[in-house]
C-alpha cells in the first residue's frame, strides 16, 4: 500500500504522459508502454531540497584521502571549502550541478534566490583556489579520478551553457579547477592501457562520456579528440557484451550500456550502427527486456546503488536510441527504470538522498518525447 501511495505522489509531483504515437503502437509482452516521466516545477522544487539539505552538511563524511602526515588531518570544510557536504566530494560536486540544472530549467523555483546565494558562497574564487591546491598535494594528485573529475566537468558544462550573469560569475570562479581537471584528463588518458569496466565510480566509459560532453560544448578540440581516440582504442573491437551479468550487487552504472552510450557520442551514425549490432545485438530486438535493479535495504549505502543503476541505465538507453528509430523501443524501458526508482528518492535515507537526486535529474533530462 505504501509503495502505491508513493508512486501516486511521484506521478502528481513529476507528471507523466503517454505519447499518442506510442499508444498507437502495439507493444510486445516484454516491451510495454510506459508513462513518460517529466520533470515539472513542483518536482524541481522537491528535488532541489536534496542538495540544499546536504551541500553544507559536513558530517557524516567520507574523505577518501591519503594521509601524508598529521598536518593532513583537517576537517572536510577546511580541506574542501567548496565541496565538503553531501558525504563525499563527488556527491557535493554533482549536488551543485543539480541546483544549476534545475535553476536553468525552472528559474521561478521557490528557493531560487537561496540557491543562487549558496552557489555563490560555495563556488567562490577563494574556495576554488583551495580546492585546486589540494590536487597539488604529494599524496592526492589522482584524487577522485575519474568519477569526480567527470562530474566537475559536467558542472562546468552546465554553467557554460546557462546564459545568465550569475552563471558567468560561477563559471569564472570555477575555471581554475576546471582547467586543472581538463589537464589531468589529458595527462592521464594516454597512460591508461586498459579501460576500467566496473559498475561503480572508476568506470572509464562514464568518465569519458561526461568529459566528452564538456569538451564538445566548450569546443575544446584537444580534449575531445583525445577522448575519441582513447574510446576507440578501448572499445572499438568489443563484441557480445554480457549484459545478462548485470547488475552486480553494488552497481550504480551499467558497464555495457555506459560503453554503448560513449560510443554513440564518438562514432558516426553509420559506424555506431555497425558497432552496436556486434556489441549488443539484442538491443535491436523489439522484445528486448531489462529487469530493473532491486534495492533490498535503503539504509545500506552500497545496496541503494541499485536505484542509481536504474537511473543511469535510463540515460544510457535514451542516448543509444537518440535519432535511431530502430531503437525507439528502448525508450519505454528507460521510462520504466526511471519510474521504478523515482518514488524512492523522495524521503529516502541519507545513504541515497545525498546523491540519487542528481541521478534522477540527469535521467529525467535525457527523456525526449
Amino acid at each position: 500500500m505504501k509503495k502505491h501511495i508513493m508512486l501516486w505522489l511521484v506521478v502528481l509531483i513529476f507528471g507523466c504522459q503517454t505519447s499518442k504515437k506510442e499508444e498507437q503502437k502495439e507493444p510486445s509482452a516484454l516491451t510495454q508502454i510506459q508513462d513518460i516521466p517529466k520533470l515539472n516545477l513542483k518536482g524541481a522544487n522537491t528535488l532541489a531540497e536534496l542538495p540544499l539539505h546536504c551541500m553544507n552538511t559536513e558530517y557524516p563524511n567520507r574523505l577518501s584521502q591519503t594521509l601524508g602526515g598529521e598536518d593532513d588531518l583537517k576537517t572536510p570544510s577546511v580541506l574542501h571549502p567548496a565541496f565538503y557536504g553531501c558525504f563525499d566530494w563527488h556527491s557535493a560536486v554533482h549536488g551543485h550541478w543539480s541546483l544549476v540544472s534545475l535553476l536553468k530549467s525552472f528559474p521561478e523555483m521557490d528557493k531560487a534566490e537561496t540557491i543562487k546565494q549558496k552557489l555563490l558562497q560555495n563556488i567562490s574564487k577563494e574556495n576554488i583556489e583551495i580546492e585546486v591546491s589540494y590536487f597539488f598535494g604529494k599524496h592526492n594528485k589522482s584524487y577522485e579520478r575519474t568519477y569526480g573529475w567527470a562530474w566537475l566537468l559536467k558542472l562546468a558544462e552546465e554553467l557554460h551553457s546557462w546564459d545568465t550573469e550569475i552563471a558567468r560569475e560561477l563559471e569564472n570562479n570555477l575555471q581554475p579547477l576546471t582547467d586543472l581537471i581538463v589537464g589531468k584528463y589529458i595527462e592521464f588518458l594516454p597512460k591508461l592501457n586498459y579501460p576500467i569496466r566496473v559498475g561503480e565510480h572508476p568506470n572509464t566509459a562514464f568518465g569519458l562520456s561526461f568529459a566528452w560532453d564538456y569538451a564538445n560544448t566548450v569546443k575544446n578540440d584537444t580534449l575531445k579528440s583525445l577522448i575519441e581516440q582513447r574510446a576507440k582504442d578501448f572499445y572499438l573491437k568489443d563484441v557480445g557484451c554480457p549484459i545478462i551479468w548485470e547488475p552486480s550487487g553494488y552497481d550504480f552504472l551499467s558497464p555495457c550500456l555506459e560503453e554503448a552510450a560513449l560510443m554513440k557520442r564518438v562514432l558516426t551514425t553509420a559506424e555506431f550502427k555497425v558497432w552496436i549490432h556486434m556489441f549488443l545485438p539484442q538491443l535491436r530486438d523489439e522484445n528486448f527486456a531489462l529487469e530493473t535493479g532491486k534495492v533490498s535495504d535503503r539504509k545500506d549505502g552500497k545496496l541503494v546503488h541499485l536505484d542509481g543503476v536504474n537511473f543511469s541505465r535510463a540515460w544510457s538507453l535514451n542516448k543509444i536510441a537518440e535519432g535511431l528509430s530502430e531503437y525507439a523501443h528502448l525508450k519505454p524501458i528507460a521510462n520504466h527504470h526511471i519510474n521504478h526508482s523515482l518514488p524512492s528518492i523522495v524521503g529516502d535515507s541519507y545513504e541515497g538522498g545525498h546523491w540519487l537526486g542528481s541521478f534522477a535529474i540527469y535521467s529525467l533530462n535525457s527523456v525526449k518525447e
